[in-house]
Formats: C-alpha cells, sequence, structure tokens
C-alpha cells in the first residue's frame, strides 16, 4: 500500500491546494518575480532530493518539479496570501508527484533498502538486536507507507534525506514541536506495526 501524495487533485491552471489566509495588499509584479525567484533558488534542490525518492530518476523529478514551479510561479500571488507559503508550496509539489505516479500506474518509487536505512535510523533503540531479523520478514516500506501523509513526508525528509527537525520544519510549513510530535507518533505507530517494544526516546 502506497501513501497518498496528493491533496486535491487540482489542474495545472488552477491556484493549488485551498487553504485558510488572510487579505493582503496586492503585490507589484517585479516584487512578485524577486520573491518567487528566491523562494524557488531555497527550495528547488530540497524538492529535487524528494521527488527523486518518489519518482525513481532525476529526469523524472526534474519533470515534477518543474511543473510544480510552473504552478507555483504562475499562482504565486495567490500562494502569497496563505498563512504558510511553504506550506501551500508543498502540496503543489506533492499534486506533481502524485499526478505524475498516477499517470503510469506507480507506486512511489522507494525501494526498501532505503526505507531500511530510514527505519533503522528511526527505531535505533527498539531495533538494536531485531534489525537484521525484521529486515527479512518485513517490507519495510509497506511499513513506513500505512503512516499518514505528513508524518510520512516528515519521515522520508528527515531520516531518509537526513534534514534537521528545524529544516523539516521550514520546508512543510510547520514548527519544529510539530515535526518532533509527528516523528514519536511515527516511531510508536511502526513499533506497534512490527511488533517490537517501543521506547520514548529524543527525537
Amino acid at each position: 500500500m502506497s501513501p497518498s501524495l496528493g491533496g486535491s487533485q487540482g489542474s495545472h491552471g488552477s491556484p493549488g491546494p485551498a487553504g485558510p489566509h488572510t487579505q493582503r495588499a496586492p503585490v507589484r509584479p517585479e516584487r512578485l518575480a524577486l520573491t518567487f525567484d528566491a523562494f524557488h533558488a531555497y527550495h528547488r534542490k530540497l524538492w529535487m532530493r524528494f521527488a527523486h525518492t518518489q519518482v525513481g530518476s532525476r529526469a523524472a523529478a526534474e519533470a515534477v518539479v518543474d511543473a510544480a514551479c510552473a504552478r507555483l510561479r504562475a499562482n504565486w500571488s495567490h500562494a502569497l496570501l496563505q498563512d504558510s507559503v511553504p506550506r501551500y508550496a508543498w502540496l503543489i509539489l506533492k499534486e506533481e508527484v502524485h499526478r505524475w505516479l498516477a499517470e503510469r500506474g506507480l507506486p512511489p518509487q522507494v525501494g526498501d533498502a532505503a526505507f531500511q536505512t530510514a527505519l533503522q535510523k528511526l527505531l535505533l533503540h527498539e531495533m538494536r538486536d531485531e534489525l537484521r531479523v525484521i529486515s527479512q520478514e518485513i517490507g519495510l516500506y509497506a511499513a513506513i507507507s500505512t503512516l499518514p501523509e505528513r508524518r510520512y513526508d516528515v519521515i522520508v525528509l528527515r531520516y531518509l534525506l537526513g534534514m534537521p527537525a528545524d529544516e523539516v520544519a521550514e520546508y512543510l510549513g510547520i514548527d519544529t514541536a510539530t515535526v518532533r510530535s509527528h516523528i514519536r507518533h511515527a516511531r510508536r505507530s511502526l513499533a506497534k506495526e512490527l511488533h517490537i517494544p517501543y521506547q520514548e526516546t529524543d527525537n
């Protein structure tokens, strides 16, 4: 079972995911371009890394990220009205990943080996003596893919891509405490799924 990667499946011409927003004064076109270019430059590398884990190749990741960036640029003034521009932009990226996979009838393209590494880091204390046995008996990707979407994203960014918790929070448009909460809940859920004792520990 693969995790949901979507949210709303708007067309390329739509503003993107709906979300709460506050009214602000219109931004001049040159300012819109400047702020979008800065946002794009800051986020593109991480977006490429994440997309690559999901679609399986650099070329496919480029196509997905280019599509997401084109949508975001076309609707940048709308994006600036959102409570969190990074969170809104992340949802657009996820929609484009989902679209690419759905058009090809594919699940996310991360293999068990990569998720085994992530799971080993996530459940270091619980799996210290059991990882080798478990890795032979269960598809570790299947275990992680049962997580709710936001927890799945946090685990991929934090443990598969090795990002610090504060950077995960920044890219997802949430706070660091929420990232740590997602990690705790994910650890508890995965320990239960894998039938191993859960140990509370720092993230």
